[in-house]
């Protein structure tokens, strides 16, 4: 988990996938429901699209398609802390740390991401 050993790596593609993994563990952790079913789903969706989105990115061709993919990988971390709040909303879960946790390195994601962004537009 990201931030249990205070070691967050700098390699953003590593970043991203560590995060898509650690939410497919969360996941697993939750309550047998319809809600949480859906809400998974879409959660695992759109925590994966970060890194791939990044990944693609990485290897665009020109300026145009990079900060569309990079704008991609933003809204989808946007979208997974969405997921993340609207689960821990709906569950009363025993620990939050790992939620909480979770949804930080969200926030997080975008905020590089966002910064990306800003910085190729200057470019």
């Amino acid at each position: 988990m990201l931030g249990s050993n205070n070691h967050t790596p700098y390699d953003l593609e590593e970043r991203t996938l560590l995060f898509a993994r650690n939410v497919r563990q969360y996941i697993q952790k939750l309550p047998v429901s319809i809600a949480n079913n859906e809400d998974s789903k879409q959660l695992i969706r759109s925590s994966g699209s970060i890194g791939a989105n990044y990944i693609e990115a990485n290897e665009s061709v020109s300026k145009k398609d990079f900060l569309y993919r990079i704008r991609i990988s933003r809204k989808e971390a946007k979208e997974s802390v969405y997921w993340l709040r609207l689960i821990s909303g709906s569950n009363q879960l025993s620990s939050e740390t790992e939620l909480r946790s979770l949804i930080q390195e969200g926030i997080e994601l975008k905020k590089i991401l966002s910064a990306i962004v800003e910085k190729s537009k200057s470019n």
